[in-house]
């Protein structure tokens, strides 16, 4: 076993989670983990949201580094227990993520290797880095306001109809993949632009816009390695914003390269933006996402908490430059 910084390491695995494939692969995995970085503790999650509580009750017990062995969504519900009033249950304890699972979103944008036995390499081998995340505080399915914190993007318009009706696939539970593929198919066949106000950080006025989508992005990539944010950065202290704005049917099927390409800002119904924070309001419904997990609704408000997260296994990276006209806030 190679030498380790950490004492007492915790990871979080969800059984279901890649249609169960985390749970056949989790022998093999626990292995390599433990030759990295010394004997692990495993809990196993049994309901949504229920990664949360055992990260907070794992940190609070002493772990200083908490493993999301999962795709994104298991990287948030760890992120919402690693965090709580804004700032990290232990200042010292680390977040790391194994990945498996339908998104990859996060490990892709971050420089996570997809090669499981190099991501563990990299937690044990990288020196914890510190990154910001957002606070998103927006209108839940139940009516209420609720608090969700995020780690990569979150977004409202499309995004967020294609989180809902993928939770709700009937094809959910046999495979991920599918479900994200037909929810997104069968919400860009629905879909209608839907008039949005945006206020930027400290900004006097209001930015109108009827959008397709908006994302907020701390990471680069969501919805299956859509290049939505392409200038974001984990570390830059402000959250990139891309505003699409209404599309006509045929024009969004051609613009959807540039999605993938990391050009998305060429595009004339593009903008882009930087803020520490943003809010959001419409007279329609307007369903939001946060690290492709189905939330709510605006309103919404978000915040940047910079450096918020002590992060294992992410190599450093420089900021691109932007040549296109961007804004700050």
């Amino acid at each position: 076993m190679a030498e380790t910084r950490f004492r007492s390491p915790c990871a979080i695995l969800n059984p279901r989670a890649a249609s169960g494939r985390v749970l056949k692969l989790w022998p093999d995995l626990r292995a390599c983990l433990e030759e990295a970085i010394g004997s692990v503790r495993v809990c196993f999650t049994d309901a949504p949201n229920h990664a949360s509580e055992l990260a907070r009750e794992a940190i609070v017990a002493g772990a200083d580094l908490v493993i999301a062995v999962g795709g994104d969504g298991t990287l948030n519900e760890v992120l919402n227990g690693y965090l709580a009033d804004g700032a990290p249950v232990s200042p010292s304890a680390c977040l790391g993520l194994c990945p498996i699972g339908t998104g990859g979103d996060f490990r892709r944008g971050a420089g996570i290797p997809a090669s499981r036995p190099r991501a563990i390499e990299a937690l044990a081998r990288l020196p914890p880095r510190r990154v910001d995340a957002l606070r998103v505080r927006l209108r839940s399915h139940e009516g209420g306001i609720t608090d969700r914190y995020c780690l990569n993007v979150a977004s409202f318009g499309l995004g967020g109809q294609v989180s809902v009706a993928a939770k709700n696939s009937p094809l959910t539970p046999y495979s991920g993949k599918s479900a994200f593929l037909w929810a997104t198919v069968t919400s860009f066949l629905r879909y209608r632009a839907v008039p949005v106000r945006l206020r930027l950080g400290s900004e006097p006025r209001e930015r109108c816009y009827r959008i397709m989508q908006v994302a907020l992005g701390n990471g680069m990539y969501h919805g299956g390695g859509m290049h939505v944010c392409p200038e974001a950065q984990l570390d830059s202290g402000r959250m990139e914003v891309t505003v699409i704005e209404e599309l006509g049917f045929f024009n969004f099927l051609r613009s959807l390269p540039l999605l993938y390409s990391g050009r998305v800002y060429s595009h004339p119904r593009c903008h882009q933006f930087r803020a520490h924070r943003l809010s959001a309001d419409s007279d329609a419904t307007v369903l939001a996402e946060v690290d492709g997990e189905a939330v709510g609704a605006l309103p919404l408000e978000a915040e940047v908490l910079p450096g918020a997260v002590l992060m294992a296994g992410i190599e450093p990276r420089s900021r691109p430059a932007s040549n296109h006209g961007l804004t700050e806030s």
